[in-house]
């Protein structure tokens, strides 16, 4: 099984190179962005040492599927996708602010509540909460868009308007975008069987002023899922609840002693560990979308999508 870790390309008319953790995003004639999403896993901000074969293209076709069906909600990015593992979009100043919404006390969230705090971001959490309940409403807990090698801070909605990281009028935009795309999400999940408990969108904003989704959408890699059937039966019984998400892959790094704090070591990840891992990467895909996943699992990676990049730019470069 082929993973594909990094790229390399010179593609025609490309201005600027970006290697973020998951995506290899290249800047062509200044205004579009190819975005191509590698099989690097990402934990605790950092890179694990190993590709997940078909993560990738879950990730894009994930992505491109929700991209589609919220545009009448919120204009994107999008262009054309000219591969399983690739989307063409436009380009747009990102809003330096992540918008996290959650709908129930999870992961983060709840490790937070665990330690005694009763405030996360500014927002007030109620007393006497269980791990995995729902909120009496979804919560929006931004964090800082972190510059390449840094971590991602919670923030308060009312210190990203103190410091001027948002406009007022713009932000109030985006949590009008954050919550219309979860209850979206959320309504979608619940037909295939499936809770979204938390997620997170970027914006940005075009030459125009539009305000724009970009990156990806409910993806395992940026939404965490329950199944829907056994949620209710586990919570009364205090029971784990049954997830498709990558919190399982921070659970194993945690178990493991890493948590990427300094001077830990990450775990070794064995053929084993990583097929598991693709597994359930196709298992959200097959189960979010109700469709058959088909592995683009080519021996040359490289050389197919750059190929059909190219071919792509060629098209709208004219």
């Amino acid at each position: 099984m082929n993973a594909l870790k990094e790229t390399n390309f010179t593609l025609p008319g490309q201005t600027k190179f970006y290697r973020g953790k998951v995506r290899d995003v290249y800047t062509v004639d200044s205004n579009l962005l190819v975005m191509i999403a590698s099989d690097r896993i990402s934990a605790f901000d950092v890179v694990l040492p190993k590709g997940i074969p078909a993560k990738g293209q879950v990730l894009n076709q994930v992505a491109n599927k929700f991209l589609d069906m919220t545009k009448d909600i919120v204009p994107n990015w999008k262009i054309s996708t000219p591969d399983p593992m690739v989307t063409i979009g436009h380009m747009a100043t990102p809003f330096k602010v992540e918008m996290v919404i959650r709908g129930f006390l999870t992961g983060h969230a709840w490790r937070t509540y665990k330690s005694g705090e009763r405030t996360l971001c500014g927002v007030a959490l109620p007393e006497g909460m269980n791990e995995h309940d729902a909120f009496p409403e979804p919560i929006i807990t931004p964090s800082t868009k972190a510059d390449q090698g840094d971590h991602d801070e919670d923030i308060s909605r009312e210190e990203i308007l103190r410091q001027g990281i948002v406009s007022e009028e713009d932000y109030l935009q985006l949590e009008k975008y954050t919550r219309e795309l979860f209850a979206h999400g959320t309504e979608y999940a619940l037909q295939h069987g499936l809770i979204l408990v938390d997620t997170k969108y970027e914006f940005g904003k075009t030459e125009d002023g539009t305000i724009v989704l970009i990156d990806e959408i409910h993806t395992p890699d940026s939404s965490r899922y329950f199944y829907l059937e056994g949620y209710e039966g586990n919570q009364r019984k205090g029971l784990p609840q049954k997830q498709l998400s990558k919190e399982f892959v921070r659970e194993w790094l945690i178990e493991n002693g890493f948590q990427g704090k300094e001077g830990q070591q990450i775990p070794e990840m064995t053929d084993e560990y990583v097929a598991s891992v693709s597994e359930r990467y196709m298992e959200l895909y097959e189960q979010i979308t109700g469709e058959k996943f088909y592995r683009h699992d080519d021996a040359e990676l490289q050389k197919r999508i750059e190929e059909n990049v190219v071919k792509e730019l060629e098209k709208l470069r004219k």
